[in-house]
């Protein structure tokens, strides 16, 4: 439990669902002390058997509203190649955890804010969400991954779109470009993006593990080796507990009824 970061486990059916809660109003600048207990979090969240899925979530208000200017205004460029290190890490922690994330998005995700809503494998938007890359308007560019992650989400067009202008994208937007997975209504976003990850808590965990390794591995490598790193994750499930629950289930059942352990 961190100053600014904290999780919280969810109870009854989310009992496996651990929410990462940014807490520094008003509006979670994301300054040093927070990149640290997100990547604290990151790393506890990993190793805790009892976390079958995560939620990322700033509170009803806003999500992020980006890097602490204030903090930064005054750097200079060797301060600044040691903190953007840092900063590049703690996000890079929260990427590989290696359960389905689910980033619910309320008011704004902006520079910073978007850049660790695009960690997660999923985002929910209320519909009074505004997302957006502005750092153009303050003489530089995204530095925690909005160049990469966003042009491998939503291609490399709408990302050069998105941060050479700056400009803010409502959810409606966000949605059709691929930029969310799901819109709501702002008092529903906390719970449908539990709801969610609910749905993935219950499933296999290793073959949800290998799966997103497999994707987001995959992304980086040429197709050949792509290819041979699922064939080996698909390879190794066959010496899982789920693997034979999966399948047996299936032959005696159909699909969809099996009841996984996570071993």
């Amino acid at each position: 439990m961190g100053e600014f970061v904290r999780i919280d486990m969810g109870s009854g059916s989310a009992a496996a669902v651990a929410t990462i809660r940014l807490d520094r109003p008003p509006m979670n600048a994301l300054n040093a002390a927070v990149q640290e207990e997100l990547r604290e979090a990151a790393i506890e969240v990993t190793v805790r058997d009892d976390v079958r899925a995560v939620v990322l979530y700033g509170g009803p208000k806003v999500f992020a509203a980006g890097a602490d200017i204030r903090e930064m205004a005054e750097m200079s460029y060797a301060e600044m190649v040691a903190r953007a290190d840092r900063l590049q890490s703690a996000f890079i922690e929260v990427a590989r955890i290696p359960k389905p994330v689910i980033a619910a998005v309320s008011g704004y995700a902006l520079g910073g804010g978007l850049e660790l809503a695009l960690t997660a494998d999923f985002r929910v938007l209320g519909d009074n969400a505004r997302v957006g890359q502005p750092e153009i308007l303050l003489g530089v560019i995204p530095g925690a991954g909005g160049t990469q992650r966003l042009s491998r989400l939503v291609g490399p067009a709408r990302a050069k779109d998105l941060v050479f202008s700056g400009r803010h994208v409502r959810a409606d937007e966000a949605l059709s470009i691929g930029l969310a997975t799901q819109v709501v209504l702002p008092d529903d976003v906390y719970g449908a993006a539990v709801g969610l990850a609910e749905r993935f808590a219950s499933g296999p965990a290793l073959a949800l593990r290998a799966a997103k390794r497999a994707i987001d591995d995959g992304l980086q490598l040429p197709l050949d080796e792509a290819l041979r790193l699922e064939s080996a994750l698909f390879s190794a499930l066959f010496a899982t507990e789920d693997q034979q629950i999966g399948m047996r289930s299936f032959l005696e059942s159909g699909p969809g009824q099996a009841s996984f352990v996570g071993r």
